[in-house]
């Protein structure tokens, strides 16, 4: 047994080095700073509306979305109270070696001109909602994948996680500036699929019913995660928009959608449950949910009122999805999702998605003004019609699907 646990640190250290030293060599070759390029000309091999979101970006931005990454996810997802500090530390591992490797991966799809990848400000923020997909992943198998393991599911997963982005944004001309689809649904159900390949049918009642408790005792990095959520998660969904005018939009939205959902658990929550106020993790669930189904529709013509119905579904969602989804995800499907990212990510981004489907529909240049140019700009141009843009927009939702079920049965 210790030379097999000696194996394995080795195993581990052993990959961490070459894949860090294949990192490194290839940004050596192929990394350049964006200001390497033209700025007075875009190139169609570049993907122009990332060089105005560089040329108009502020560093407080980019903070704001990085903090969101490391502290919320990092600490709410890897949930401290539940699996130790261990998986605190396994999460900025993550986050350290999937940043690297999006801004690689990103760079070719994206930012690939005359054998070089040009990266600015925008590079590091679209590689952090692609770190955001690979965490919301690992919620699902957490506890049951050793680093080793985690560091190959975050190297497979930022590689199908950009393809889908490309295929959604660049390819179709999907909204999604929040990322309901790219990042919220997608990981979650390539998290479940991997969790479903890796179905172990003996394993211990007692830890199943731990990974999947909802949070009975109070935790302290559940109440800082979902503080930090509050905070920073409107700069989160406005990071992708290219203009400052499209930011007020999301951040509104997202805002009246958190507060929402917040309330519906407290509504819920006793109902579902013998206690009279919901557990700290309840109300994190709550509120990640609240946001996630902002991401595709937020920048659009939600309405104050809109947004808060969008959010108390979706605050509706988390408590009845771990009261009832979430033993059939195992009894039924054989899938043992630890940190119930079904219920906090999947179905509030599949519902995100089809708000923004239908806010898609009544599109029109009355409503939007200036800003439909900005939202949909090809639409804006005539080239599309807002009945083609919605049909596109809702047949993004199963080619998500798909990806994300592939990659993850693969991965797993």
């Amino acid at each position: 047994m210790p030379e097999h646990t000696a194996a394995s640190r080795l195993r581990l250290s052993g990959l961490c080095f070459l894949l860090q030293i294949l990192n490194i060599l290839l940004f050596a070759v192929f990394v350049r700073y964006g200001s390497e390029s033209s700025p007075g000309h875009c190139p169609p091999q570049l993907n122009c509306s990332r060089r105005r979101q560089d040329s108009g970006f502020q560093h407080p931005r980019f903070q704001d979305v990085h903090i969101q990454v490391l502290l919320s996810f990092g600490l709410l997802l890897a949930f401290f109270g539940r699996y130790g500090p261990g998986s605190v530390a396994i999460s900025i591992f993550i986050i350290a070696f999937a940043i690297q490797w999006a801004v690689l991966i990103q760079g070719f799809f994206y930012s690939f001109l005359n054998g070089k990848i040009y990266v600015g400000a925008q590079s590091m923020v679209s590689a952090d909602f692609c770190t955001t997909a690979v965490l919301i992943s690992t919620g699902a198998v957490l506890r049951r994948v050793n680093p080793l393991q985690m560091l190959l599911l975050a190297l497979l997963e930022v590689t199908v996680c950009t393809l889908n982005e490309y295929i959604l944004l660049s390819l179709m001309g999907v909204s999604d500036s929040g990322r309901s689809l790219t990042v919220h649904t997608f990981g979650a159900y390539f998290g479940l699929m991997v969790s479903r390949i890796l179905y172990q049918p003996h394993k211990d009642k007692r830890k199943r019913e731990e990974q999947q408790d909802t949070g009975h005792q109070p935790d302290l990095f559940a109440v800082a995660g979902t503080i930090y959520l509050w905070i920073f998660w409107p700069s989160f969904t406005s990071a992708p928009t290219v203009h400052d005018n499209a930011e007020n939009w999301a951040m509104l939205n997202t805002y009246f959608s958190l507060v929402a959902s917040t309330v519906a658990t407290f509504i819920l929550s006793p109902v579902l449950y013998k206690e009279s106020t919901p557990w700290m993790v309840q109300i994190q669930d709550a509120t990640l949910a609240g946001m996630a189904v902002m991401g595709m529709a937020g920048e659009m013509l939600v309405t104050p009122f809109g947004a808060l119905i969008a959010g108390f579904l979706a605050g509706l969602i988390s408590p009845l999805g771990f009261r009832f989804f979430t033993p059939v995800l195992h009894s039924r499907l054989k899938i043992q999702d630890a940190c119930g990212v079904h219920n906090i990510h999947g179905l509030p981004g599949i519902l995100g998605s089809l708000l923004g489907t239908l806010l898609t529909l009544l599109a029109t240049a009355d409503t939007y003004g200036d800003r439909l140019e900005l939202v949909f700009p090809l639409v804006a141009q005539g080239s599309r019609t807002v009945t083609d843009q919605a049909f596109i927009q809702l047949s993004a939702l199963p080619l998500t699907l798909l990806l994300a079920t592939l990659g993850g049965c693969v991965t797993g």
